[in-house]
C-alpha cells in the first residue's frame, strides 16, 4: 500500500514539472514572436528613398529632325560641245581656282581653221584700209568700200564664232574648289552632259533638313540648334542660318538651314541630326516623367518633409527625353522623392 501511495506522489511530481515547464515555454515564444512582429511593423513603416533638392535649372524643349550637309557649290563641269579629250589637267584632290582649266578637247582643226582666217583677215582689213583712203578721197566707188568693210567684218565675226568654239573646248571650273571626281580618261570621246570633272567648294557647307509644318511658328532663324553626326562622334552647338518662309506642296515641310565653319572634314550628304531648341525656361523645375503619378484630382509627386512622405500636386509644362517641367506645385529646396516612389502612401517614414 505504502508502495503505490510512492508512484502516484512521483508521478504527480513529474506531471507538475512538466507542465510547468510547459508553460514556461510558451510564454517566451509569445513574447518573441510579439518581438518579431513589433520589427516587422517597423520595417514596414521606415522606407528608404532617394531624394533630389530642387533647384531651379535650364529646360529646353527639341524639335529633332534628320538632316545631311549639303554643298552649295557641288559643280559637275561637263564639255559643251562633243569632242575627243586630249588633255586632262587636274587629278583628285587638287585645289583649283575659278576660270582653270580642267581638260580641253582635240581642236587641232579649230586652230587651222583660225590661222587661215586670220590670214584672211589680214588681207581683208588691207584691203578695206586702201580701200577707204580713195574712199576718203573721193576715188573709187561706194560698193568698193562697203565690199571691202563687209568682207572684214564677216571674217571678223567668222574667227570670233572658231574662238568662242576653241573657248568650249576646254573644260573649266566655275568655282574654288577641290577635284573630287574625273570622269573622263584621254582619247576618251565625251559631249555636252556627260560627266567630266565634279568640283566642290569645301568651305560653303551646309546641313539642311525638313521641318514639319506644324513648327513653322516655333523654328525661327537664329533659333539655337545642336548638330549631331553620328558617323563622325561629333557634336557643334550653333544657330539657323536660314528657315525658308515657303512649304513644299510634296510633304508639307519647310528647309532649315545651317552654315558649317568649314574647319572639320565634313563631307557632303553626310547624316546629321539637327536639335532645334524651340522652347528654353531657364528656371524650371524638372522632374523624370515616371515619378508623376495620376489621381482623379490631378497630377502629383511625393516629396519627403521632416522625412515623412507628402503628396504634393504639381502642374506638368512640358516633357523630353524622359523629363518634365514642373509649372507648379514646387519651390527651392523641396526634397522630391526621386526613388522608392512607388510603394509609397502620404505619411508613410521614410529614410534616405
Amino acid at each position: 500500500m505504502k508502495t503505490i501511495k510512492y508512484q502516484i506522489l512521483t508521478l504527480g511530481f513529474f506531471s507538475l514539472m512538466a507542465l510547468i515547464s510547459s508553460c514556461g515555454s510558451g510564454e517566451t515564444t509569445n513574447t518573441e514572436a510579439a518581438n518579431a512582429d513589433s520589427l516587422t511593423s517597423t520595417n514596414k513603416k521606415v522606407r528608404t528613398v532617394e531624394i533630389i533638392s530642387m533647384q531651379p535649372q535650364l529646360f529646353n524643349n527639341y524639335v529633332e529632325v534628320q538632316g545631311k550637309v549639303d554643298a552649295d557649290e557641288n559643280v559637275s563641269v561637263n564639255a559643251e560641245i562633243p569632242g575627243s579629250v586630249s588633255k586632262v589637267n587636274v587629278r583628285l584632290g587638287d585645289e583649283v581656282k575659278a576660270g582653270q582649266v580642267l581638260a580641253e578637247l582635240d581642236s587641232k582643226v579649230l586652230q587651222q581653221g583660225m590661222a587661215e582666217l586670220q590670214n584672211a583677215l589680214e588681207l581683208a582689213n588691207t584691203l578695206f584700209e586702201k580701200q577707204k583712203n580713195l574712199w576718203d578721197q573721193q576715188i573709187g566707188t561706194e560698193v568698193q568700200f562697203l565690199g571691202a568693210k563687209n568682207q572684214k567684218e564677216s571674217l571678223e565675226n567668222k574667227l570670233a564664232s572658231l574662238q568662242e568654239q576653241l573657248r568650249m573646248s576646254k573644260i573649266i571650273s566655275p568655282i574654288n574648289g577641290v577635284v573630287d571626281a574625273v570622269d573622263i580618261k584621254l582619247g576618251q570621246s565625251t559631249m555636252p552632259g556627260l560627266p567630266a570633272v565634279r568640283v566642290v567648294n569645301m568651305k560653303s557647307l551646309k546641313v539642311k533638313g525638313e521641318v514639319g509644318e506644324s513648327y513653322l511658328a516655333k523654328v525661327k532663324t537664329g533659333n539655337d540648334v545642336i548638330i549631331i553626326f553620328p558617323d563622325m562622334m561629333d557634336t557643334i552647338r550653333t544657330k539657323i542660318s536660314y528657315a525658308a518662309k515657303v512649304i513644299s506642296p510634296l510633304n508639307r515641310t519647310f528647309t532649315a538651314t545651317v552654315n558649317l565653319d568649314g574647319k572639320k572634314e565634313y563631307h557632303p550628304n553626310m547624316i546629321a541630326v539637327m536639335k532645334i531648341i524651340d522652347y528654353a525656361n531657364p528656371k524650371a523645375f524638372i522632374v523624370p516623367v515616371g515619378a508623376i503619378q495620376k489621381a482623379q484630382e490631378g497630377n502629383f509627386i511625393f516629396i519627403s518633409e521632416n522625412n515623412k512622405v507628402k503628396k504634393v500636386k504639381v502642374i506638368v509644362g512640358r516633357t523630353y527625353n524622359g523629363n518634365a517641367e514642373i509649372l507648379e506645385g514646387l519651390k527651392e529646396g523641396d526634397q522630391f522623392i526621386s526613388k522608392g516612389y512607388q510603394e509609397l502612401n502620404e505619411g508613410d517614414a521614410v529614410k534616405f
